[in-house]
């Protein structure tokens, strides 16, 4: 409650009229009756907003508001970051994308209002937040993608399979000498190395796995974020446009679960939510 009525309190047109108030009670030569009215009223408008739900919805979106904005600067540093490492491939893929975002985004505004460069109402919700958004994971995935890459190419597997081979075939002689307490104990050194290379192999696999997966919804989002722009020529409608954006991204959970769980492949902490803006920046 007293975040409410704080920022009930400092609300520009309540400070001045407060002030005035009091300012008025000082100069009146009354203050000993102005200045308790002035209080008293000041308090039945604290009271009075600071406990309406419409206010205080009002309060939690812009505290919401500014932790989107936080979030966003952040995200906007990890953009440039993912960029710089990006192959060029890569970062040609995405500003292809990215351009054809904009020039469909320009086709509209010019059906909707000829000759004009600014972009109309029809299209905020799509930039603002939900083009950029799929943009965001976009790019996110063709990180993703590169580092699994890089992972594979890293990782000699044919060699991991040869250790696993020789280890069991080791633990096969092994078993046909008699049980002394040397032998104990290469046996277990010697399946300690298996369970370890073993788990190399699998470890691999997954990430075979995850990579097929991860290049499947590049492609998959690629289409969507073309034709949810294409959409926007077609249909001026926010609502609808934005609708078909949160269908498009919440299919995405999955996806987005995957890459979070991924971390210690792409060295690209846990990202926040918030999209940095992409598609009012300057091209690159």
């Amino acid at each position: 409650m007293f975040k409410y009525i704080k920022a009930a309190f400092v609300y520009h047109w309540n400070l001045l009229a407060f002030l005035g108030g009091m300012g008025f009670a000082a100069l009146s030569g009354h203050a000993d009756i102005a200045a308790p009215l002035v209080l008293a009223a000041e308090t039945a408008y604290l009271g009075f907003l600071g406990t309406h739900p419409k206010f205080q919805s009002y309060v939690e979106s812009q505290s919401a508001k500014a932790m989107r904005l936080e979030a966003s600067g952040k995200s906007a540093g990890s953009l440039q970051v993912i960029l710089k490492r990006l192959p060029e491939s890569s970062r040609v893929r995405y500003s292809e994308l990215l351009d054809r975002c904009r020039r469909l985004r320009q086709i509209a505004t010019d059906l909707k209002d000829p000759g004009s460069t600014h972009v109309g109402e029809s299209l905020d919700s799509l930039q603002n937040e939900g083009l950029d958004r799929l943009l965001w994971m976009f790019l996110r995935l063709l990180f993703t993608q590169f580092s699994l890459a890089r992972f594979l190419k890293q990782t000699p597997k044919e060699e991991i399979q040869q250790d696993i081979d020789r280890l069991e075939k080791n633990l096969e002689l092994l078993a046909k000498q008699s049980e002394t307490p040397h032998n104990a104990k290469v046996r277990r050194t010697l399946q300690d190395s298996l369970a370890t290379s073993r788990a190399r192999i699998e470890n691999f696999d997954r990430a075979h796995s995850n990579y097929e997966f991860v290049t499947l919804e590049i492609d998959r989002l690629e289409k969507k974020i073309e034709s949810l722009a294409e959409l926007a020529i077609n249909r001026q409608e926010p609502d609808y446009i934005s609708s078909q954006i949160d269908q498009v991204a919440h299919s995405m959970h999955d996806t987005e679960k995957t890459m979070n769980e991924l971390q210690f492949v792409t060295g690209v902490e846990v990202l926040e939510d918030a999209p940095p803006p992409i598609l009012h920046t300057e091209k690159m």
